[in-house]
């Protein structure tokens, strides 16, 4: 995510900015309906988030919600497989 935002923020001044607030704008939305983003493997959801080709990958249960990863949408795939078990 950070790398990512550092990217961004390269590319164009306030366009890191951005990309943070997005990615806190979708897991503040996780945290209010985290059963509403569609599984993609086993326990794991993903919400997308606009503007930016990334999701964000949790695991909600009642207690907690764990981010797995912000994962780039077209860079390898999978890479985060193995963080939890599904």
């Amino acid at each position: 995510m950070i790398a990512a935002a550092q990217y961004y923020e390269h590319k164009s001044l306030g366009l890191g900015a951005e990309f943070l607030t997005e990615v806190e704008r979708v897991t503040a939305s996780i945290a209010a309906h985290p059963e509403a983003a569609p599984k993609v493997k086993g326990k794991i959801r993903r919400r997308l988030l606009k503007r930016f080709p990334f999701g964000v990958l949790y695991v909600a249960s009642k207690d907690e919600i764990v981010v797995v990863a912000i994962m780039h949408l077209s860079r390898r795939p999978g890479y985060w497989a193995d963080r939890v078990r599904s």
